[in-house]
């Protein structure tokens, strides 16, 4: 199992406490993206929005710099920004990096999952 450390939030809005953690993996995945795209303020965008058969899906993409209302993560100068309508959604889930010969990817183990569809594509909470 990949060792997990909280990710601290920094971002400007912080009404609610939300925990979501980075794992080492992914963590330098995300450090390897802000070189790639030379965007040192920049990070993962990680969301949600309605769709899929379940109700809701991931929505990954790329931050060049957090917006006023978003939540900022960091773990070992790897940044996940969340926007703050979505961390009610993603509270205390872990962020993984997996890769194999078959597909790499992020990955997202979110204990506030009810219920998800077969493909794995979206969810419920």
């Amino acid at each position: 199992m990949t060792e997990t450390t909280a990710a601290t939030p920094t971002g400007t809005h912080t009404d609610a406490p939300v925990r979501i953690e980075l794992t080492d993996g992914a963590a330098a995945r995300i450090r390897a993206m802000m070189g790639e795209r030379a965007t040192p303020a920049g990070g993962l965008r990680l969301g949600v929005q309605g769709g899929g058969c379940s109700g809701l899906s991931y929505v990954v993409d790329w931050a060049d710099a957090p917006g006023e209302r978003d939540l900022v993560f960091e773990k070992d100068g790897g940044r996940l920004v969340v926007d703050a309508r979505a961390a009610r959604f993603l509270a205390d889930t872990v962020v993984d990096w997996k890769s194999s010969l078959m597909q790499s990817g992020f990955v997202f183990r979110n204990p506030n999952v009810k219920s998800a569809c077969s493909c794995g594509e979206s969810f419920a909470v």
